[in-house]
């Protein structure tokens, strides 16, 4: 494990990066986002989390993105 996950539904998880520099978790149907920082913590390369998206096209609490009939 040479990261660590911050803030989000996962803060505080160690995984193997692999050098990615952004990291999508799929949680719940919502796809979350973790981004590389120069910042280390304990030797562990941090991961800063920024945000959420519906992959369906919306954000979460909104209308999910349909074709409209007009």
């Amino acid at each position: 494990m040479d990261a660590i996950l911050a803030g989000g539904p996962r803060d505080g998880t160690l995984f193997d990066a692999e050098g990615a520099a952004l990291v999508e978790l799929d949680i719940d149907g919502l796809r979350h986002r973790y981004i590389v920082t120069n910042q280390r913590h304990d030797d562990h390369t941090v991961y800063t989390y920024d945000g959420v998206i519906d992959p369906k096209g919306a954000q979460p609490g909104t209308e999910t993105a349909l074709p409209r009939n007009p």
